[in-house]
């Protein structure tokens, strides 16, 4: 079954839902621009992911990347200029993609990242948000705002530290430059690699790993390891 989500303000295409059984999908479906996130995408994850998780069949959610190209290559550069006119527009951008990663770090349901292709700026921050991450062989990760002169925040820096820890976060942050899978599944940025062409399977088997399970004990895994990270933030 395959839907587009209708949140209000947001273009439906933009981001797909499909239910897969046990498994519910939300795909960035930008693939001219390698699924940069537009305003009306961040805006519609909260919604899209609460639509997922009010159907009664999911026990986990993948989040994907439209095409072979990109999970998503950061956010939509071209909307910087209207999107960011004037200091309150800033406050309120800054609101709505801080709204999206809390929606997916805080989802009720365990969440995985399906990552092929390029995971850059925004996009990582995405990834990192998931409770797992496996991607492809020859996928490309990196957080560009150093060589961009843009501030990188305190949580989007606090996740990629609780994700490699200090040392590697630093190279992450004070290179910017883009690290290989072998350079990211070394410093723990992702879970596995696998070659592409098993992608989809790999991260289908291991979602419904995750649903098989009793549902009660991973919702109570995740909302701990959420305390035990952020004990000021909600969990699931």
């Amino acid at each position: 079954m395959l839907a587009q989500c209708k949140e209000p303000g947001m273009t439906s295409s933009r981001l797909i839902l499909r239910s897969e059984g046990p498994i519910g999908r939300l795909v960035l479906n930008n693939p001219q621009r390698l699924n940069a996130l537009s305003f009306d995408m961040w805006e519609g994850i909260p919604g899209a992911l609460e639509e997922l998780v009010r159907n009664p069949a999911h026990r986990a959610i993948v989040l994907s990347g439209a095409g072979e190209k990109a999970f998503a290559a950061g956010a939509d550069i071209s909307q910087f200029e209207s999107g960011y006119a004037d200091a309150a527009m800033v406050v309120r951008a800054n609101e709505i993609i801080e709204e999206a990663f809390l929606a997916i770090e805080c989802c009720p349901l365990p969440t995985v990242a399906e990552i092929r292709g390029y995971c850059i700026g925004g996009g990582m921050a995405i990834a990192l948000c998931c409770d797992l991450r496996i991607a492809a062989e020859g996928a490309r990760f990196g957080i560009p705002p150093a060589k961009l002169g843009l501030g990188y925040d305190h949580m989007s820096v606090r996740r990629v530290i609780e994700a490699v820890g200090p040392s590697a976060a630093k190279e992450i942050l004070f290179t910017a430059r883009q690290f290989s899978t072998a350079e990211a599944v070394g410093m723990g940025l992702v879970n596995r690699v696998v070659p592409a062409t098993e992608l989809g399977a790999v991260v289908r088997v291991v979602a419904e790993e995750i649903a098989a399970n009793s549902s009660d004990d991973v919702v109570a895994a995740k909302r701990v390891t959420l305390d035990l990270c952020h004990p000021l933030r909600p969990g699931p």
